[in-house]
């Protein structure tokens, strides 16, 4: 049975928004109904966790160990929508350029914002695909494949820095890969070379704001 949050029901979620985008039927329309067939499939549990935990600890990164924030900032794309699939070009194996983000205004005090781009569900435990660091407050997005001045980029599971696209196992169901915005209240001083553990203990305690948008990608 899955749940809520969990990887197959993700998964499931997104096949059936897909077949209902291919038939015509309107994108809200079809992620309502793709939200419902599985809950009504697999009913809730009483005792089933509010929030999925972190599915490992890696040698990746420590990822979303750190609780969310009573702010939200609104993180979007326009290549793709919340927990749908990510367009093969900013894959790995196809152009590799970094998707673009856009998100609402952060809260008022704000000093820096910061990104980070993991897959939770990668066989060896969270990979890192981008870590982005010194994003202005005054900025609001990310064009694709380039990125304002004065930002900085850490290091992936790669081995490089910057962006690298997905490149799950072939066969395995499509990966989550979840991109996290945050908003807080001091310049960190990151450099080129900050991992994504860095990124994580920096922000612990500094957190005003934080926005999560969730792409699959298989192949």
């Amino acid at each position: 049975m899955s749940k809520d949050g969990s990887h197959k029901h993700d998964v499931k979620r997104t096949r059936l928004r897909a077949d209902r985008e291919r038939r015509g039927i309107p994108h809200e329309q079809a992620d309502e109904a793709a939200t419902e067939e599985p809950r009504q499939d697999n009913p809730q549990q009483d005792d089933a966790p509010a929030e999925l935990a972190p599915t490992s600890l890696s040698k990746g990164s420590r990822s979303m160990d750190d609780p969310i924030p009573d702010n939200i900032i609104e993180l979007r794309s326009a290549a793709f929508t919340d927990h749908t699939l990510i367009p093969n070009r900013f894959a790995h194996d196809g152009d590799n350029a970094s998707p673009p983000l856009q998100w609402t205004p952060p809260p008022e005090g704000t000093e820096e914002l910061v990104l980070v781009c993991e897959d939770r569900d990668a066989p060896d435990g969270t990979f890192v695909h981008w870590v982005a660091t010194g994003i202005s407050p005054e900025v609001n997005e990310l064009p694709e494949g380039k990125l304002p001045d004065g930002v900085t980029q850490g290091r992936n599971s790669w081995g490089g820095t910057g962006w690298d696209g997905p490149a799950p196992p072939v066969g395995d169901d499509p990966h989550r890969y979840f991109f996290r915005l945050y908003a807080v209240d001091e310049p960190l001083g990151l450099g080129a070379d900050a991992t994504a553990d860095q990124v994580h203990d920096a922000v612990r305690g500094h957190k005003l704001a934080a926005g999560t948008l969730v792409g699959l990608f298989g192949r």
